[in-house]
């Protein structure tokens, strides 16, 4: 559906350059969005493949599966229908983590395995469970410790500190996530 809206977009606008005689300013703009789409991607590429790297090393290292042990008291209350010890349960600890440090690309492949797991434990396969409701909220509002893209798209346009958001960015995360999740809890307890 987005992308017959964007597509819808793109129509209109070309039309809309042939009809007022603008044909060159479409032209130029795509070619320097082309550039600006590249210049932003070199920026970035080099902080996310470190933190991605890092993010292998702990998991193959096994400090990924440690800290989602430790995290596995706080997703059992969130989870109450997840049978403790149950592989999703490590998974979204994994995907929480990986977004905490701003990586959600990469923490895509632990929300993406964490929703198969949990569709394995339901019932009804057309319909979305308790748990999986709560995982998406969770991971949709997530606390983000270190906004690596954001902080990125900062030194790519010469911010004097790029990383001067860290604190504002930890705590809209921090509401959001509260908000999310007591919203999550309502609707829940009311279904019941």
């Amino acid at each position: 559906m987005v992308s017959i809206i964007w597509g819808l977009l793109m129509v209109i606008g070309i039309i809309f350059s042939f009809a007022s005689g603008n044909v060159s300013l479409v032209n130029d703009e795509v070619i320097s969005s082309a550039k600006q789409a590249m210049e932003m991607f070199l920026n970035m590429f080099p902080v996310i493949v470190i933190w991605m790297g890092l993010m292998k090393i702990a998991e193959k290292s096994g400090l990924l599966e440690k800290i989602a042990y430790k995290f596995s008291f706080i997703l059992g209350k969130l989870f109450p229908s997840i049978p403790k010890g149950h592989e999703s349960l490590g998974l979204i600890a994994s995907n929480i983590i990986v977004n905490m440090v701003g990586l959600g690309s990469a923490a895509t492949p632990f929300g993406l395995k964490a929703m198969e797991k949990l569709q394995e434990l339901n019932t009804e396969k057309n319909t979305a469970t308790e748990a999986m409701i709560t995982f998406l909220v969770l991971n949709t509002s997530g606390v983000t410790l270190i906004p690596t893209s954001i902080i990125s798209l900062r030194a790519l346009y010469n911010s004097a500190n790029p990383s001067e958001i860290i604190s504002c960015a930890l705590i809209a995360t921090i509401c959001s996530t509260i908000g999310g999740l007591t919203i999550d809890y309502l609707i829940r307890r009311h279904n019941r």
